[in-house]
């Protein structure tokens, strides 16, 4: 079984978010933490170095069915140039309100947005809410 790389650390969420830089980034980043502490009811947990999760799920790879793990529900990463916001696409609901957000561009497992004014709250909540919900892969191995 191939292992995520990215992994739950101890390290202090609260740090993290203290030293993004810029500061438009971290008013961003504590804004969401609020946000979604608020909605999921999770204390976050910052995975590897720059992922501050909520929640856990067991997730079989679509691409490679040997590769399965636990994973964050829904988190985000206030890098330097955008916010990187992960969960939000995952399931067929989060996909279809996904257009409703406001101005964002698209990664792998992500969606990318440059500042917390260029979307709709309401809908990010919503989407938040359908991430923090979903069960396990039922293809998971326990």
């Amino acid at each position: 079984m191939a292992e995520n790389k990215t992994q739950p650390t101890d390290a202090s969420v609260e740090d993290f978010l203290n030293a993004a830089t810029p500061a438009r980034r971290r008013d961003d980043g504590k804004a969401l933490d609020a946000i979604f502490r608020e909605v999921t009811g999770a204390d976050p947990v910052l995975w590897g170095p720059s992922i501050v999760g909520y929640g856990t799920y067991r997730y079989v790879s679509p691409v490679n069915p040997l590769s399965n793990g636990d994973w964050m529900k829904t988190g985000f990463s206030p890098r330097k140039a955008q916010l990187s916001i992960y969960g939000l696409k995952d399931t067929a609901e989060g996909a279809a309100l996904l257009p409703q957000l406001g101005k964002y561009t698209e990664g792998m497992g992500c969606v990318y947005v440059r500042k917390l004014d260029d979307i709709d709250l309401d809908v990010l909540r919503r989407l938040i809410a359908i991430a923090a919900a979903r069960g396990d892969d039922p293809a998971a191995v326990l």
